[in-house]
């Protein structure tokens, strides 16, 4: 594995979290991240990644600190609902209100994710390793991050999960206050449909979720009807609930089930 030219890990803090901190390649900047792994993972090897990708205005510590998607992963690892896996949880760049985990002018959000976030939660967490499965995950924002990075690159994920997803790149506008100009967004990096029928033939498995109250909702919908249309496999499911942690607390579970049983479908 490509080393860092630095990189700051922590001791495990009392929840069983560390922070890391690397100089990025692809950002030309410092970069933070959570990285976490259960218990009945930290003798093991290879374990599966899961990298989720928190929303606007949000860094590394949202999922775990607002998600508790440690503590949820914990539990369903304990009981033996799903297998033991790693969690990443990056910070997005802190470009603005969101980076859109884009490639932009000079730095490139995309390259983070998908080639030094898992490096460095290796590098952390000796239980994951270049043979470790890798799922993307997130909300809003992230959510498109997810599954726009995972439809792009099925030969880097396993799997993508998307929760209050913003489907198109000018859906940002609903949220930030820069001109989406400045982003300098590809063409072909602005949408989470076009993404996914142009590599249709080989994507890993989706799923996405919504609240029925969601500022979302409708996009969502319009992406489930757009993908059956396409006759694209995925699920998709909506539950009571709005643009909030609270939903995205609970409903982060469906996310580690999929990817559970994911896992085991290919082992």
């Amino acid at each position: 594995m490509k080393a860092f030219r630095t990189i700051e890990i922590s001791d495990a803090d009392g929840a069983g979290l560390r922070y890391v901190t690397v100089k990025s390649a692809a950002l030309g900047a410092r970069a933070d991240m959570t990285v976490f792994a259960p218990r009945e993972a930290i003798a093991r090897h290879d374990v599966p990644l899961v990298i989720l990708l928190h929303g606007v205005y949000g860094s590394h510590w949202a999922w775990a600190h607002q998600g508790r998607a440690h503590e949820t992963l914990q539990r369903l690892v304990t009981v033996g609902d799903v297998p033991p896996m790693a969690l990443a949880m990056p910070s997005d760049g802190l470009w603005g209100d969101g980076s859109g985990y884009l490639r932009h002018p000079t730095q490139d959000f995309e390259s983070w994710i998908v080639n030094e976030v898992p490096i460095a939660t290796a590098m952390a967490l000796p239980c994951v390793s270049a043979s470790s499965k890798h799922f993307v995950s997130g909300l809003s924002m992230g959510g498109f991050g997810a599954l726009r990075l995972g439809a792009k690159y099925p030969h880097r994920f396993a799997g993508a999960s998307g929760h209050s997803s913003i489907t198109e790149f000018e859906q940002l506008k609903l949220f930030i206050e820069e001109d989406l100009a400045s982003y300098g967004a590809p063409a072909e990096d602005r949408s989470v449909l076009e993404t996914i029928l142009r590599n249709r033939d080989r994507l890993p498995p989706l799923r996405f979720d919504c609240g029925a109250s969601d500022l979302l909702i409708e996009q969502n919908r319009a992406l489930h009807r757009m993908l059956n249309e396409e006759r694209v496999r995925h699920v998709y499911e909506e539950f009571p609930g709005a643009h909030e942690w609270p939903y995205w607390r609970k409903h982060v579970e469906e996310t580690f089930r999929f990817f559970g049983k994911l896992c085991s479908a290919q082992s």
